[in-house]
Parts: structure tokens; sequence; C-alpha cells
């Protein structure tokens, strides 16, 4: 379906939205309401750095608490390993080799002598043409707000948002302390310090709009470098590390200033008596960065398409319909959230989408069928720690190449080379023990079925040799 047909479907869904909200009543004579939704989307939170994933050091009580009472995945995925691929996915419900999105800049990235391909050239904004989840929402009745890093264009206001807070192009702040120097985000005291300050527009926007359907997304900045904690912060875990390495002292204060300020909006909402009626989505946009905190026992980090790169923590909890609390080991990505709230909404319009919704699993407990999820990237991304990122070699994080995961199976396909890593993730997985010579049938049969979708979503696979590359 066209954008503009669907463009067409979404007024006349929003008209009968409209109707429905003022015709529709529940059985003991109430008017039924569609849930809020607040999608919290934090920057390089790896996969194992809370406490209700079992992170020993970094404190999270508040989403631990969170968590106690709601749907934790544990095989959740981001759909890129790094932040635009990634967010561009969620807001689009489509995979990279339909927006082209597949990194941060240019895709060129490393030195010149060092890569064997031309990799595919990378795209740096998402198309207008591209139906967002805020668009979908906005003609559904809700009124949209993003409140934090964007990163996908100038302004998120021309992507279905009703308020953009701090968004745009930017990928990172330049302080986390005020001023900020941010053209979104009108600059505080001095020394404010950012995650409180977007915590506090969300509050005040939630307290503005308690009494109307709202999507807040609120994507913060951090983990994301520059690496600031606040200096108590900072100091408390420079005390309890005492020295080891596999973790940071600054990042655990960016980590523990994040649940705090999480609590705050949690806490908003039940003060305003809206949290049974509000569906809470938290996640990471990717894996964490190896370089500044182990992803133990996960290979790789934050651009790396082993484990570590792309399986992030997410919660999900909404008190009216999900009352089976758990911990959940089907595999899904961020690519099923923009299916899972149109099915919430009741929105029928086909979107063409590349996830599923989940819904069904959320509130009934009920299995969705077994598929497989795939991850394209063309492109380079250079070390930063080689010996820390666990990569195949010590110059990239990610060299051009697809993943395949089906089931308990993971195949890697690289395209320098045409080397195939076949990994078991029930029995390895730290992805360290490579079995695809010993299993011909599942690498042949999961390396048709990763050709077949690139066929299918029209994957660039780079050939180009690289006249500078040096053997």
């Amino acid at each position: 379906m066209t954008k503009s047909k669907i463009k067409i479907a979404l007024v006349l869904a929003f008209c009968i939205t409209l109707f429905g909200c003022l015709t529709k009543s529940d059985k003991k004579g109430g008017a039924v309401t569609k849930p809020n939704i607040l999608f919290i989307l934090v920057d390089d939170l790896g996969w194992s750095d809370t406490g209700f994933m079992g992170n020993p050091v970094y404190e999270t009580p508040h989403l631990d608490k969170f968590s106690s009472d709601a749907v934790i995945f544990s095989n959740a995925y981001a759909p890129a390993a790094n932040c635009a691929p990634s967010r561009a996915c969620i807001m689009s419900g489509k995979n990279t080799p339909r927006h082209g999105i597949y990194t941060v800049g240019s895709s060129e990235r490393g030195k010149s002598k060092n890569r064997k391909l031309v990799p595919t050239p990378n795209t740096i904004t998402l198309n207008d043409n591209f139906i967002t989840l805020a668009e979908a929402l906005k003609s559904n009745g809700y009124t949209n707000a993003s409140i934090g890093k964007w990163h996908l264009g100038e302004n998120p206001k021309t992507q279905g948002f009703d308020v953009n807070i701090a968004g745009s192009h930017a990928g990172h702040p330049k302080s986390y302390f005020s001023p900020y120097k941010n053209p979104a985000l009108e600059d505080g005291k001095e020394g404010e310090y950012l995650t409180d300050r977007l915590t506090n527009e969300a509050i005040s926007y939630i307290n503005k709009n308690k009494a109307q359907p709202f999507f807040l997304y609120l994507p913060y900045f951090t983990v994301h470098t520059p690496l600031q904690g606040k200096d108590s912060l900072v100091q408390k875990y420079t005390l309890k590390l005492n020295g080891d390495e596999r973790f940071n002292a600054k990042y655990g204060a960016m980590v523990e200033s994040m649940d705090t300020n999480i609590g705050k909006i949690l806490k908003t909402l039940d003060k305003l008596n809206i949290s049974d009626n509000t569906l809470v989505i938290f996640m990471s946009d990717n894996g964490g960065l190896a370089s500044v905190s182990s992803q133990f026992p996960l290979r790789g980090g934050k651009g790396s398409y082993y484990e570590g790169g792309i399986r992030v923590p997410c919660i999900i909890k909404w008190p009216n319909k999900i009352k089976t609390f758990r911990k959940d080991d089907t595999p899904i990505t961020g690519l099923d959230i923009f299916p899972t709230i149109m099915d919430v909404v009741n929105d029928k319009t086909n979107y063409n989408f590349d996830g599923t919704s989940i819904l069904p699993l959320l509130v009934e407990n009920k299995k969705i069928e077994e598929r497989s999820l795939f991850w394209h990237f063309p492109i380079y991304l250079q070390s930063v720690k080689p010996k820390k990122e666990e990569a195949r070699d010590p110059f990239f994080r990610t060299r051009p190449g697809s993943v395949i995961r089906k089931g308990k199976w993971k195949l890697h396909e690289y395209f320098e080379d045409g080397d195939l890593e076949l990994y078991n993730l029930d029995t390895d997985l730290r992805e360290q023990n490579n079995i695809s010579n010993e299993n011909p049938k599942i690498v042949k049969m999961l390396h048709k079925e990763l050709i077949d979708w690139r066929a299918k979503t029209n994957a660039p696979v780079p050939t180009e040799l690289n006249k500078d590359f040096v053997k």
C-alpha cells in the first residue's frame, strides 16, 4: 500500500476513532478510553546492565520493582546494532534495507586500507514517505510528544509529533550538564543534569495531557557518551568498583540517574491514577558499548552483530491487560513495537510491517508463531577497544554481512570472504564455538532463507572492490 493510500485510510480511521470515543461505553456505562502509551528508549544500555537482568554493580531499584509486575523479555533484540538504524526501524516498522539507514554518518568507517569492499552508501534521514508510529497514533486520536534524542532528521514534528523537546539530528549531547548547547532545548540553570531535565519535561507533558490518550516517546540521551555522571554518584561507584575494570564508575552513575528518573515518571502515573491504563515499554536501542562496560556473558557490544551488540533489556507493563508477570524467553525485536501498538489501539490498517504484534503473547501468554529474525549491515564500523569488543579482527566491530536467528540457531554471513558462522545460542550464548562445519544442513537451510529474505527486501550486497585495500 502506498503512503497516500495509507494516509486516506488513516483519515478514515481517525473519523471512526473519534466517533467511537464519543459513543462507545463499557458494560458499566463508563466511557471506554484508549490507553496512554509511554515508550522509554534508553541509548546504549546493555542487556545485562540493570539489576533485573542480574547486574551485580549498577543499581536500578525502580526498574527492578517495575519489572516485578510486568513482562521481562530475556530474548529482546534491537533491529540494528547502533543508534540511528535501530530507531528508524522502530519508528517505521521497517527493517534496514527498506529505509537504507545502516549506521550513523558515513558507511566508510575505519581505515580504507582495511576495507576490502566499497560499502553501501548510508542514508542519514528517515524519509517522510514512511508512516511513523507517531503518525499512525495521531490518526487514532493521540497527542504525541518526543522528549529526548530523535536522530532521524532535524525535527520529529515533521513525523507526527505535536511536541518536540531536545530532539534534532544530533546523536549525543555536547554536555549532560547545562548549558547543553542544544538548539531544541533551552538551557536550564548552570549545572542542571540533562536526564533530570528531560524527566521534568516529561512529567509536565503528562500532567497537561492526562485527560486524553497520549503517546510519550521518551528517548533519553543517557547512557550514551560523553560519560558524565553526577559527582556524588561517580564517587559512589568508584568506591564500589574498587578498581574492577569490567565496569565503569561514570557509566554506573548514569545508569542510576536514569533509573531514579524513570522512578519519578512512574510515580507521576500513580499519583494521577492513570497507571492502570498506561502501556509502558522500556528498552534500549542497541547493546551496550563494550569499550565502556563489559557485556558479559554476551560477546561484543554496540556496533557488533554478536549478541552483545543487538540483545537488549526490555520490559512491558500494562496493568489493565497484562495479568501474568513473568520473564519470557520468546525472541522479539524492536520491529514488533509498532505493530503491537497498532494492535493495542485496534488499528487494522495494512502497514506492511516487518515485525509482528506480540499483544497476544503479552495479554494472553499465547505463544507467537516461530519466525526468523534478520539483520543486514552492508557497511563498516571501526573498533574502539578491540580486545573488549571481541570482534573477528582488531580493525572493525562490524564488517559487511547479514545475520539470521531462527530458534536456537544463529548464522552470520560475511560478504568480504563469504564466511559463515553458526552458533547454537542454547548452549553457546557467548558465540565462541563456530559449529558450521558440523552442521552443513542447518547452515544450508539458514543461508538460503537469508538469501531469500535479502531478495524479498531488495537488500543491497556490496561487491565492488576497494582500490585502497591492502591484503
